[in-house]
């Protein structure tokens, strides 16, 4: 089948770490810190390219893993910056985070670039430290963590035209008949268990893309069978072709089947629902009962539908139809699935909470991405980088948040494997 969703982690780089060093020379008897700062670490790029037309790769390949940047060298020089992770996926795809499900983003251009996953920031060399009462830092920052994410990929087939129907209608011959796809074709239900995609070339430039949708059985909207794999290959196109075997040749109600499809559509997203729909009415050079044809045709009709009688076997009427879709699309603006400025659709990177205080059986504990990060760049044994620890989370505002917990002078606060007596 199509590999049209897949799971994979992602990690963007780390920050190198900040450098503590002290300037060596001949005949200089107190050289000043020069400690170099770290590399940023690489970010998790995603981008999109027409020469990759599935998520085939990304079963085979579940973790991402952008490089960290180099640690800070003497001499005030930087550590090397990570190189950025590029991971190519097909126009179409969308990412979500695995967690929230929330989008992450749509990204339906060519060529069109998203940053997922940023990089950690490169930490300070103990240079950056030196003042006129500490001339000699012993201590610097380390870097930052790159951001890690789960998510899935999803990608929704980029066709101008849906081929929608119960399977059996011949949705799969008309598009043999008028593209240079080559469908797997057979008088059995579920023929089709992926969409298959063609081009219509019309000439003189004249050309759009059509897509044949799995057949949709009963219950689709609510998972039964592949219902949901394959509504979803729906969402993007601009009109859809409502193939109905009319002939009547299986004891088929074909009213009856276009209304149950319809039904379908709606239940699984109504917006689905309002795409333009043309009429395909299937199978005329076998009619068993011609006047279930003509009455399925008239009712047709008079819910103001455009009907086509066809035979997609005998390709007849079919080019009529192609013209009048291709006239069709012309009026018909791309949809956008995801809109840009929907805070409930579209997910906002946001800052985590520089840290957090809670009270564990009497004990004060500090935690948070912030606190982890200035611990780890901190040299306990130094009493210069324990004091820049400690104005750190006075600066922060982790004082005034354990006193604010009610934390006095005596109790015990603990901060990752760092645990000690508050003090004021």
């Amino acid at each position: 089948m199509l590999a049209d969703t897949a799971a994979i982690s992602i990690e963007a780089g780390k920050g190198g770490n900040g450098l503590v060093s002290f300037h060596r020379e001949k005949y200089v008897a107190a050289g000043g810190p020069d400690g170099g700062d770290g590399g940023n670490g690489g970010s998790v790029i995603f981008v999109t390219d027409d020469k990759v037309s599935t998520l085939a790769d990304f079963r085979y390949k579940k973790v991402y893993k952008a490089q960290n940047g180099e640690d800070g060298r003497a001499a005030k020089c930087s550590g090397r910056n990570g190189q950025d992770l590029i991971v190519t996926v097909p126009v179409g795809t969308v990412i979500k985070d695995a967690n929230s499900g929330k989008i992450l983003c749509d990204l339906n251009k060519m060529g069109q670039k998203v940053v997922i996953c940023k990089g950690g920031s490169g930490g300070w060399g103990n240079n950056h430290f030196a003042t006129a009462t500490r001339q000699t830092p012993k201590f610097a920052k380390s870097g930052t963590d790159g951001e890690k994410k789960e998510v899935v990929l999803e990608l929704k087939l980029l066709a101008d035209v849906g081929l929608v129907g119960f399977p059996n209608v011949g949705k799969s011959t008309l598009l043999s008949v008028v593209s240079d796809a080559r469908p797997k074709i057979a008088n059995y239900h579920f023929t089709t268990l992926e969409p298959n995609l063609g081009v219509v070339d019309l000439g003189e430039g004249n050309s759009f893309v059509m897509a044949d949708i799995p057949g949709i059985i009963e219950g689709a909207s609510e998972g039964i069978g592949l219902g949901h794999e394959f509504l979803k290959h729906v969402e993007r196109t601009r009109l859809l072709i409502h193939v109905v075997d009319a002939s009547g040749i299986e004891g088929r109600n074909p009213i009856e089947d276009f209304d149950l499809i319809n039904k379908e559509i709606e239940m699984y997203n109504p917006v689905l629902a309002q795409k333009t729909q043309i009429v395909a009415a299937n199978k005329k050079d076998i009619v068993f009962d011609s006047t279930v044809y003509e009455s399925f045709c008239e009712e047709m009709r008079n819910r103001g539908y455009k009907v086509f009688e066809i035979s997609a076997a005998q390709n007849s009427g079919v080019r009529e139809l192609m013209l009048h879709v291709s006239g069709m699309l012309d009026t018909i603006p791309m949809p956008v699935l995801y809109e840009e400025g929907d805070e409930e659709e579209v997910i906002v990177f946001e800052e985590e909470e520089p840290f957090t205080v809670s009270i564990e059986d009497g004990v004060y504990v500090v935690e948070g991405p912030w606190i982890k990060r200035v611990l780890g760049s901190t040299n306990l044994a130094d009493s210069e980088s324990l004091q820049f620890f400690q104005m750190s989370l006075k600066k922060k505002g982790v004082i005034k948040e354990l006193e604010k917990m009610g934390c006095c002078e005596g109790d015990t606060v603990r901060i990752y494997e760092l645990e000690f007596d508050y003090i004021k």
